[in-house]
């Protein structure tokens, strides 16, 4: 069966392919579809660009949550249980649409789709989408195109009828869900269960850089988030640190001390791990930084100054006994 209309809205127009159930059901802030979904380009060959039913991943939307491509709410509101239909949209709804397959890409290949909103911030996240990764990606951020989208509905949920993860939160209930998140984390720092509190903090800061993307740079609210997301991003280092993800914890704090090097909890920690990497200058930089901002750290500092002097004397040795026998 096909059956061409028009959506009533410019720029769209659908074909069913395959009529599914009963009514169009009802659809209200926080209902929650999923759905498989098919990318094609508007060429001869209808050359496709995603597919999920290839990944064996089907997409979910919550409805009214801002979703990046807000065209897609639009489509599936016009569509029954299990129907199947294709959609045509031009480049007034399709311009996003590489920065979503980017984030679908990721998800794919077992990544991480917000990973750079840990440790990106400001302007930065601007020049990070200067390359997607993906070479079509690329040429369709380059050149926007109308695009063929073809949606199967598979499952309407409403509101009381799932868990809403902090994904499916409004801006408002992910505000909310930052401090109960926090409180999980340091509980399970405190507990040891280090991996555990990972995934609350992340949880939490990916839900501040949700929301902050709405405000305008450098302006108070703005700053207001900045200053949560650095406090959940230095505990996040600190798990990292028992984790022994030295690199990571020096990547992330970095960067806040890129855009805000009066943060001294960024200086011990970086320092702390470039101890662990034999990184002798740096550390005592570091280390240093930190007295120079909170003379108070002295004992703290000295402490950590002793643990570089006894990993230095031990990696000397171990390098002595390694290049002994080859001159």
């Amino acid at each position: 069966m096909e059956d061409t209309m028009m959506l009533g809205v410019e720029g769209i127009k659908k074909t069913i392919l395959y009529g599914g159930n009963g009514e169009i059901p009802k659809l209200i802030t926080g209902t929650k579809l999923t759905f498989h979904f098919r990318t094609m380009l508007c060429d001869d060959e209808r050359t496709v660009i995603d597919d999920s039913k290839k990944v064996g991943m089907p997409m979910e939307v919550v409805m009214g949550n801002m979703f990046k491509l807000e065209v897609w709410e639009t489509l599936l509101a016009s569509m029954r249980l299990n129907e199947v239909a294709e959609f045509w949209c031009d480049i007034t709804h399709t311009g996003v649409y590489p920065l979503l397959a980017k984030s679908l890409r990721r998800i794919a290949e077992g990544k991480d789709p917000v990973d750079w909103q840990i440790h990106t911030c400001g302007m930065a996240n601007m020049f990070a989408y200067n390359s997607l990764g993906y070479d079509d990606l690329d040429e369709l951020q380059k050149e926007p195109q109308p695009l063929y989208f073809v949606l199967e509905l598979l499952k309407v949920q409403q509101p009381s009828e799932y868990n809403r993860e902090t994904w499916a939160l409004n801006d408002k209930e992910r505000m909310k869900a930052v401090p109960l998140l926090h409180g999980q984390g340091n509980r399970f720092y405190k507990q040891g269960r280090y991996e555990e509190a990972v995934n609350k903090y992340k949880e939490a800061i990916v839900c501040i850089k949700n929301v902050q993307t709405k405000e305008k740079a450098w302006d108070a609210p703005w700053m207001k988030l900045e200053k949560m997301a650095h406090t959940l991003t230095l505990n996040y280092c600190q798990c990292l640190l028992r984790t022994e993800e030295y690199y990571e914890v020096i990547e992330h704090t970095s960067d806040i001390i890129n855009q805000h090097p009066g943060v001294m909890k960024a200086f011990y920690l970086r320092g702390k791990a470039h101890v662990e990497v034999w990184n002798e200058a740096e550390a005592r930089a570091d280390f240093q930084r930190v007295l120079d901002l909170e003379p108070g750290m002295k004992k703290a500092v000295t402490k950590d100054l002793g643990v570089l002097s006894m990993r230095m004397a031990e990696k000397n040795e171990e390098d002595r006994k390694k290049y002994k026998g080859m001159f």
